[in-house]
Formats: structure tokens, sequence, C-alpha cells
């Protein structure tokens, strides 16, 4: 186990150096001039020279990425060109944002997907099943865009004097503030190293933070604001999670150690749960690991729409103002992130069936 995780992590290396040297190349053949982009179109000709001396971008593009990684190399992810700023300092603001919304999603695709396509491969060819299958090919077409407006419509215009009444956007109601957990238990933390910044990553994930603080109002309020946004990001990902569900039981359901359950007269509920679900969850935890990849893509619009600085806004506000460092730094981490949950499918595998051999 730890010489195949260990071969794995190796193995990811050339992954990730390969797509920073694409987004890398990719963010610098961007039409547009950074300079014009944030100093705007009125910036005079030696105003621009200035600026682009002044961030490196005079410089040949092999000479730029060997400077770039010379730093990533030592955690540096250099300063935005925008809010001239560490993009470290970002990353810890934004991420747990959109961690925050992601996991929700995911959750709430698991938890609706699975079992919308177990009941629907016991109940094969039934309304039950022709329904769960409307409901997910309805969920795959649907814009995440436009479910993201319909549902801020109708739960903050059309409900706004129910009890169904829910935010359209941001992350906490005025007045409610997340106090950091640091602070709460008057730990004394030295600004600027890498425990501050630590501590601060893990402040911003409110959830966590006001469970560890015991502060229930700022909780309550942020799963309040989380509903909305997660719903719309896990449309897509729950329907294809209970699709694959459907297609994996419906193949193990027909096996002949199926077939010998049931004639030794072990109740239904045994055979679907204990023989059947486990032996099809291989690809089911296969296409929930790849719906990781999904949730960052739909993350720009959702953001976008329900007001949520996470990282998905920032990348899009980055590219239009052709803020390279955001671009690339945040692109990176998000690849590396999608690079461990695709590592830790792999080793689940061991653990769903025995009968795999970590190599």
């Amino acid at each position: 186990m730890i010489q195949y995780t260990i071969r794995r992590v190796l193995l990811s290396i050339p992954v990730i150096f390969g797509i920073l040297v694409v987004t890398f190349v990719l963010a610098r053949s961007i039409p547009g001039d950074p300079c014009k982009s944030i100093l705007g179109e009125k910036a005079t000709a030696e105003t621009c020279e200035r600026f682009t001396h002044e961030h490196g971008l005079d410089k040949p593009i092999p000479v730029q990425f060997g400077i770039y990684f010379s730093k990533i190399a030592k955690g540096d992810f250099g300063d935005s060109i925008r809010f001239h700023r560490p993009v470290t300092v970002i990353m810890i603001e934004r991420l747990p944002t959109t961690i925050e919304l992601g996991l929700t999603a995911l959750i709430i695709a698991t938890m609706i997907g699975i079992p919308l396509g177990v009941i629907s491969a016991v109940k094969r060819n039934s309304i039950v099943d022709v329904i769960t299958m409307i409901i997910a090919n309805t969920g795959v077409s649907m814009p995440v865009y436009w479910l993201g407006l319909l549902l801020a419509y109708t739960f903050a215009l059309l409900l706004l004097h129910t009890p169904f009444w829910l935010p359209p956007s941001g992350r906490l109601s005025a007045g409610v503030v997340a106090t950091p957990f640091y602070e709460v238990f008057d730990w004394v933390v030295t600004k600027d190293t890498f425990k501050f910044h630590l501590f601060e990553f893990i402040s911003n994930l409110f959830i966590f933070n006001s469970i560890i603080t015991r502060n229930w109002k700022v909780l309550g309020d942020t799963i309040k604001h989380l509903i909305l946004p997660a719903t719309a990001l896990s449309t897509i990902p729950l329907a294809i999670i209970a699709r694959m569900t459907r297609s994996s039981m419906l193949e193990v359901l027909r096996q002949d150690y199926i077939r010998t359950a049931r004639a030794k007269g072990l109740v239904e509920r045994l055979v679907v749960l204990k023989h059947a679900f486990r032996n099809a969850l291989l690809p089911i935890v296969t296409i929930i690991g790849l719906q990781v990849g999904t949730l960052f893509a739909g993350a720009v619009l959702t953001e976008s729409i329900f007001g949520f600085a996470g990282v998905g806004r920032m990348l899009f506000e980055a590219i239009t103002a052709r803020d390279f460092p955001i671009v690339q730094g945040f692109t990176v981490v998000i690849a590396i992130g999608y690079v461990m949950v695709n590592m830790l499918v792999d080793i689940s595998y061991a653990f769903i069936d025995p009968r795999i051999k970590l190599e």
C-alpha cells in the first residue's frame, strides 16, 4: 500500500508539471493586453511599458516560465498583477469557499443519486424507474446557470414571505460574523507565518469553524446560504451518479450469485444492499471521483450567480483581467487536488474489493 501510494505520487508529478506548462502557455495566449485590462484603455504607451517591465512580461516566454517554475518549487505563486497581493494569500481567502460549496454539492449528489440509482435498478422498467431516469436526464441537460437563476427567483422572490425563503447570494447574512477559532480560544499567532496562514485557511471553512467554536448561529446561516448554490451545482453530478449506479446495479443483479442468494431465501433487502450494492461500488466510486472536476468547472458559473467569493469567480475575473499569476496558481492547486482525489479513489478499490491488489 505504501509503495503504491508513493509510486502514484511520483507519477503525478509529470502530470502536474504538464498542466503547469499548458496553463502558463494558454494564459499568455489569451488575446488582449494585461496593461490595458488592468489600467484601462487610456493607459499611455510609457505607462504600459513600465507596467510590463515591472511584472516581467517583456521577457521571452521560456525565461518567464523558468522564473515562475523556480518560484513554484519554493512554494511561491507570485503576486497578483491586479490586486498587488500574494496569490497564496488570495487562495487562503477563496479556496475554502469553493471547497465548502463543492463538498456540499458532492454530498447532495451522492446521498440522493446513489439511492435513486439503486431503486431504479431494483424497480427496472417500472414507473419508478421511468421517473428516476427522467429526473436524471433532466439534471444532465439543464444548464447550471439557468437552474441557479430559477432557484434564486423561486426561493428568494416568489417565496419571500414564507418559511421556505432562502438567501440568493453571499456566504453570510449582514451582521453575522464568523470569528476565527484561534481568536475564540485566545491563541496568539504571529501574522505572515505558515501557522497563521493555515489557521486562516481553516477559519475560512465556516461550517468547520462554527462547529469547533460552537457558534450555531453562524453554522445555521452558512448552511442556509449554501442550499441554493450547492443544489444548483449538484444536479449534473447527481444525475450522472444515479445513471451509473443504475447501470452498475443492473449488471450485478444479473449475476449467478445473486440468484443463489435469493434461492437460499435471503431477504431481498440483504440481497440488494449486502451482495449486489457492495459489488457494484467500484464504478460508482470511480464516477464520484471524476465528478470533482465537474464541480470545479461548474463552480465558475455557480459562484458568479450566487455571489460566492470563491475560486471559480476569482478565476473568471483573473482571466478577464489577464492576471496570469492567479490563473496559473489556482489552476495548479485545482489540478493537484484533482490528482489527489483520483489517487484516493484508486487506493479505495483495495478496501472495497479485497480481490484487488495494489501492486
